[in-house]
């Protein structure tokens, strides 16, 4: 009897190692240059929630004052916790939802400055593929890529943007 449970242990502790995920980390990361200076731009498009501008979402701050531990709620279905905060960058994470593999997306966004009116914007955003076929795993790496591009290509359209006002100011000097 002793020998049936000890086996018994043996072959549930053989099996749980196979069992344990063997997670894949993928890291994306994306830049674009500005020309202008990192805190202008952060303040243009650093907000929490200013990303439902430049990826054209429904962005919702569900929880917080826009510092570590504010919750976002894009397009009413994807919850992103803040977990780090800067003056000029913050990152975020995508919780487990009860019944899906949890793929420990994390992102990072920052405005760098490279000299003091210029900067860039990184995004990156790692997850774990290990439960992605290699297809699979390209699709959604191609979509984010994509997506992020597009996002950043928005972001310095934003930052670099002059207002009405200046435009005027500046037609007017010319004259």
């Amino acid at each position: 009897m002793r020998l049936r449970h000890l086996l018994t242990g043996l072959i549930a502790l053989t099996g749980s190692r196979y069992a344990i995920a063997e997670p894949e980390y993928y890291r994306l990361q994306l830049d674009v240059a500005i020309n202008k200076p990192a805190a202008e731009v952060w303040s243009k498009v650093g907000g929490y929630c200013d990303i439902g501008e430049w990826l054209n979402l429904d962005c919702k701050i569900t929880q917080g004052d826009g510092g570590i531990g504010t919750v976002r709620v894009l397009n009413g279905t994807i919850v992103e916790p803040m977990v780090a905060q800067t003056e000029l960058s913050y990152g975020y994470t995508q919780p487990v939802k009860e019944g899906e593999y949890y793929t420990l997306y994390h992102g990072f966004m920052e405005a760098r400055p490279v000299s003091e009116t210029t900067c860039k914007i990184i995004y990156t955003v790692m997850w774990d593929t290990s439960r992605a076929s290699v297809e699979e795993t390209k699709v959604t790496i191609d979509r984010r890529r994509d997506l992020f591009t597009k996002g950043l290509a928005k972001m310095k359209e934003i930052a670099e943007a002059q207002s009405a006002e200046k435009r005027l100011q500046e037609q007017l000097s010319d004259l």
